[in-house]
């Protein structure tokens, strides 16, 4: 259902992009927008990962320089049946982690220092088993490619008086006033229910993978709490790249309404919590202690 929900949802964003296009120049502007879209969601294929991993400053480490990460890494990237990623480590306090690259070969997982020091090592693994399994539903770049077609939504309402929209429009001037305004918007919104859509299925799949949803539901519990109160200063200033991390590294609301880029942290641990069997359930014991 998931899949069918994101594939909606895509669906609509790219209509809406054609609709925008249309609007604003026509058949011209339909073209451009085409070419628009096929040029930045070429570029946002082949750069994003490199593009977000330096946004926040994050630095590769190997074995040799964070063997517990690393080896939670390699243990269940074998279970998940993925090639192992590159990892990274972020240095801020703010606990919190996230995927990117455009496909499994070609996938990175970035943690915070905050995560290594605040969580056990059984909740770093749920952490990790959960952006594991954004790289293998290929979400990175399900929401690379939104987020791409968001950003062109928003330059060709900008540009609305450039491409002579009130001609085409049949609101006129207020129209493409009107278009300027709520494009943006929409797109945003249909880039929020996708993205909260892929963290649903990802706590899913992550404690599929790790084999305990309570890792995963108790780590969620402590990210949360510090999200809301350890500032992450890079996140901050690229508030774009929020909806990549596991939980919002932004100081605001986490509703889980249609503003919202992730679901609520009380609903993703209630619904990890049904996996687990019972309410209360204890995590056994596994790999990490």
């Amino acid at each position: 259902m998931s899949y069918a929900r994101t594939a909606i949802l895509m669906a609509a964003m790219t209509g809406l992009f054609l609709a925008v296009g249309y609007l604003l120049g026509g058949e011209g502007g339909l073209l451009i927008a085409l070419l628009i879209a096929g040029a930045m969601n070429l570029f946002a294929y082949w750069n994003s990962d490199r593009m977000v991993l330096r946004m926040h400053r994050a630095r590769e480490v190997d074995a040799a320089g964070a063997p517990g990460l690393h080896g939670i890494v390699r243990t269940l990237a074998e279970r998940a049946g993925l090639p192992m990623p590159k990892v990274f480590l972020i240095d801020t306090p703010q606990p919190n982690a996230f995927a990117t690259g455009r496909n499994p070969e070609n996938a990175a997982v970035a943690a915070t220092t905050g995560l290594l020091r605040n969580l056990s090592d059984q909740e770093v693994a749920g952490v990790m088993a959960h952006e594991l399994a954004h790289v293998r539903n290929r979400d990175t770049l399900i929401m690379t490619l939104t987020a791409t077609i968001a950003g062109a939504i928003g330059m060709l309402a900008n540009f609305a008086f450039f491409f002579g929209g009130s001609r085409n429009n049949p609101m006129g001037l207020i129209g493409v006033i009107m278009l300027m305004i709520l494009a943006p918007m929409a797109a945003a919104l249909v880039q929020m229910a996708i993205s909260r859509t892929r963290e649903y299925e990802a706590d899913r799949l992550g404690a599929e993978i790790c084999g305990q949803p309570l890792w995963l539901a108790k780590a969620l519990e402590k990210l949360e709490r510090g999200a809301r109160s350890i500032d992450n200063q890079a996140a901050e200033r690229n508030p774009a790249s929020a909806h990549l991390f596991i939980v919002n590294p932004l100081h605001g609301g986490r509703m889980d309404n249609l503003f919202a880029t992730h679901p609520s942290t009380a609903n993703r641990v209630a619904r990890l919590r049904e996996l687990a069997g019972l309410p209360q359930a204890a995590a056994s014991r596994g790999p990490w202690g």
